[in-house]
């Protein structure tokens, strides 16, 4: 990869999240399979939907650049979807794994936020307005996502799984 301008940096970056998004939408299915809490696996259900345009998103702006969306695999994604899938595949309470994948997806959700901000940073800079707006509206979406996710830990999975710890 060769680095040279900020627009080859910009190009990079969202190579990046375009690799990582498309992990992301083979993750999302495993985990609304794996969660037994009704509205997390909804909540991974309707994420992959949101997740399916914001890779559209993605497309247009790569169009808007008249750059190919080919790059490397994101390999930070691939860890943080490693570590959900041991989450996936582990033995114990369904109440405590439930956490445990609210856990796993939050760090997700964090990854992509950060991306999408230095994404939408780098847009400014370069003076692409269409493409920041674009950017912008997926980070949005993101924090949205980040949000639900910690509503539905602390009003029902996460007391759920202390639960069981009491029971214990």
């Amino acid at each position: 990869m060769k680095l040279s301008t900020m627009h080859d940096l910009f190009v990079a970056q969202l190579r990046d999240i375009y690799s990582a998004e498309q992990q992301i939408t083979k993750a999302l299915p495993k985990l609304a399979r794996a969660a037994a809490n009704a509205t997390l696996a909804e909540a991974f259900r309707s994420h992959l939907l949101e997740t399916e345009g914001q890779i559209g998103r993605l497309e247009t702006i790569f169009g808007i650049l008249d750059v190919s969306s080919r790059g490397p695999k994101c390999k930070g994604m691939e860890g943080l979807l490693a570590e959900g899938a041991d989450t996936v595949r582990a033995e114990g309470a369904n109440e405590v794994i439930d956490a445990g994948l609210i856990a796993d997806a939050q760090r997700v959700e964090h990854y992509e936020i950060s991306a999408y901000g230095s994404a939408k940073a780098l847009a400014a800079l370069l003076g692409y307005k269409q493409i920041g707006m674009l950017l912008e509206e997926t980070e949005v979406q993101e924090v949205a996502t980040d949000m639900k996710l910690t509503a539905i830990a602390l009003n029902e999975v996460n007391p759920a799984a202390l639960g069981m710890h009491a029971a214990a």
